[in-house]
């Protein structure tokens, strides 16, 4: 019976397998004509293509001279419009140089799907019109984006309070600091807004609503030690950074001592973004294999996504003190049956000087067993050598940091998982 069964799965696999050849042979049929002109020209020229035809309903206008003077190429499959329907989120690999120069290879970001865009343009032109359809560059002039005229002096908590993630709590010190490294203006390093031509105060604004990702590589850039992927420019609706490395899923399944090096950095991240000089806490609020990448010089685990993370001024909370300030927040386990869960609360991150939050997502949604991602789980540090497996120590900490049995136990496990990991990635090397 098992015989028969086997043989059956064993035709139906065959039979999808080449239904599906069909149909893809069918598709590039189709698309003929597509397919070689997408190999011929160069659609990151074409200004409605990137956008550059919505500014200043746009994320910025920096890198345009490279867009347009033809420095900038899709490479291979990204040249192909039909796989856009598979793209959905609108993140594409090119190639970038200049005359007489080598090329490099970069990453280009729309920010969001096309839905997601569209629903951009819907919304600002309701606000302007009271219409889901209207000219866009005319409607951004009616609204709140460009309120905040040449008259206005600063960028201020109140304007921009709850926009996105990273302004959910605003503190002055933060906004002077995304308005002086604003990187889409050529008079970039005042913490005036007044000193913003009106175009770039609507996309600096527009960025901030939409998805300040850009906004958060630049206030907190890589040149700096920083964890995050560098920042390069933008053109229209185009948004161009640093390419890293393959994803952290692709080292999924790397020698032990790979993946202690790489979950040594994770935490390392954790503490880095939680505990700084600059006294702000910033926290991750999407934590998967796929919003981290590897290096392949250097080995360096970078952030690649970091459209949702929370920014909090410590020195702010210490100043005003509001209620429990002081009380060490820890965030709740949340066992779920989804893929990269996580639970916490914005209000009480924004108010206390102290949270566990970064070690919780890092330990929960990467390195402890109760990590899952594309059907597997165990986490990136799963199957330990026989004699760490037996020690027990490794997976009790992974345990208390993702799941702790004791009050404050996460602060304590994440103190002593960095040291541990330090431990074992030295006697590896």
């Amino acid at each position: 019976m098992m015989r028969v069964l086997s043989l059956k799965c064993g035709r139906l696999y065959r039979y999808v397998k080449f239904i599906f050849l069909v149909a893809l042979l069918i598709v590039l049929l189709m698309h003929t004509h597509t397919l070689f002109a997408s190999f011929q020209r160069n659609e990151l020229t074409d200004r409605r293509f990137i956008g550059l035809n919505k500014c200043p309903a746009c994320f910025g206008t920096s890198w345009c001279r490279k867009f347009m003077n033809d420095h900038i190429r899709f490479e291979s499959w990204d040249r192909l419009r039909f796989l856009d329907f598979f793209n959905v989120k609108n993140v594409h690999f090119a190639q970038y140089g200049e005359p007489r120069e080598g090329t490099r290879r970069i990453v280009l970001k729309r920010l969001g799907s096309n839905q997601e865009l569209a629903d951009i343009d819907q919304k600002i032109c309701k606000r302007a019109t009271g219409r889901p359809r209207c000219d866009l560059v005319q409607a951004m002039y009616k609204t709140e984006f460009a309120r905040l005229n040449g008259d206005v002096r600063l960028l201020t908590p109140e304007v921009v309070d709850g926009w996105s993630d990273l302004v959910h709590c605003p503190s002055q010190r933060l906004l002077d600091r995304i308005v002086r490294r604003y990187a889409e203006t050529k008079d970039s390093g005042s913490f005036l807004l007044k000193n913003l031509k009106d175009t770039e105060r609507m996309q600096l604004l527009m960025t901030l609503a939409f998805n300040p990702e850009p906004l958060v590589l630049q206030s907190f850039p890589s040149d700096e030690g920083w964890p995050f992927a560098k920042y390069l420019g933008a053109c229209g609706r185009m948004v161009a950074v640093n390419y890293v490395g393959e994803e952290l899923w692709n080292f999924y399944n790397a020698p032990w001592q790979k993946r202690v090096d790489l979950a040594w950095q994770l935490i390392e991240i954790a503490e880095q973004l939680t505990n700084n000089d600059f006294d702000f806490g910033l926290y991750l609020l999407d934590v998967s294999f796929d919003n981290f990448a590897v290096g392949p010089r250097d080995g360096k685990v970078i952030i690649v996504d970091a459209e949702n993370v929370l920014v909090t001024d410590k020195r702010l909370i210490r100043q005003n003190k509001p209620e429990n300030w002081d009380v060490w927040y820890e965030s709740k386990f949340d066992d779920c049956d989804k893929e990269a869960c996580l639970s916490f609360s914005k209000e009480i991150l924004c108010t206390r000087a102290s949270a566990d939050h970064n070690y919780y997502a890092i330990c929960q949604n990467l390195l402890s067993r109760h990590a899952s991602w594309r059907g597997t789980s165990g986490g990136l540090l799963h199957d330990p050598p026989e004699e760490i497996a037996k020690d027990g120590k490794l997976e009790a900490l992974l345990e208390e940091c993702a799941n702790p049995k004791t009050k404050y136990g996460r602060f304590q496990a994440a103190k002593e998982l960095r040291e541990y990991l330090s431990q074992l990635n030295n006697s590896v090397r």
